[in-house]
């Protein structure tokens, strides 16, 4: 059955406990937890005026730009690669 290795773990993010539960070991998930964290953090010490909903969100916008910029990145590594064995 797929759900026998799922973790759950709780975590602190901005001050708040959050459950979670995945596959990815406790470590990731707690890493994961962090970088979310630290990013809402670096995000409100920018703009301190902001409600923990749209902090939430402009630290989501934050999170998937990062996450296209790489995927851009690794999109054209693999097509260089790819041009250097034909």
């Amino acid at each position: 059955m797929s759900g026998d290795n799922k973790n759950k773990i709780t975590v602190d993010i901005y001050g708040q406990q959050y459950t979670i539960v995945g596959d990815e070991s406790s470590s990731h998930i707690r890493l994961v937890a962090s970088m979310v964290d630290d990013k809402m953090r670096e995000i409100s010490s920018k703009n301190p005026q902001l409600d923990t909903s749209k902090l939430a969100v402009l630290t989501a916008v934050n999170a998937i730009h990062d996450y296209l910029k790489v995927k851009d990145e690794k999109d054209l590594l693999e097509l260089e690669l790819k041009n250097t064995k034909d």
